[in-house]
């Protein structure tokens, strides 16, 4: 029992649990889509960047009325060449969904490596 040890120390559980599946990510005609299961935010509370391969998605959120802070943070790192100037970002009903297309010309960088039996 992993959280034996945390049962008087007023640490929840549920840090300690990994497997979150708060997103999907899949390939359509030239363009990754991405989306993010983010209940509770705004849209302003939500920070979309783009850098080098990597997307990062950020947002805070502070209750004051229950004096709590949610606050998300995952980066993503894709295989092919984005076409960052048309990278799009739309949130709806707690479910923030990125666009990302895929320059046609661009390949995924990196060296083949033989396989050997």
């Amino acid at each position: 029992m992993a959280s034996s040890w945390l049962q008087n120390t007023g640490f929840p559980s549920r840090l300690f649990e990994t497997g979150s599946n708060d997103y999907e990510l899949y390939e359509e005609e030239n363009e990754f889509v991405l989306s993010v299961e983010m209940p509770g935010f705004d849209p302003g509370e939500i920070d979309v960047a783009w850098d080098d391969g990597v997307l990062n998605i950020a947002a805070e959120r502070e209750d004051e009325t229950r004096g709590e802070r949610k606050t998300y943070h995952r980066r993503f790192r894709f295989p092919k060449t984005i076409d960052d100037e048309e990278i799009t970002a739309q949130y709806n009903n707690g479910i923030l969904e990125v666009q990302l297309p895929v320059l046609s010309e661009a390949t995924a960088r990196g060296t083949e490596i033989e396989v050997q039996a």
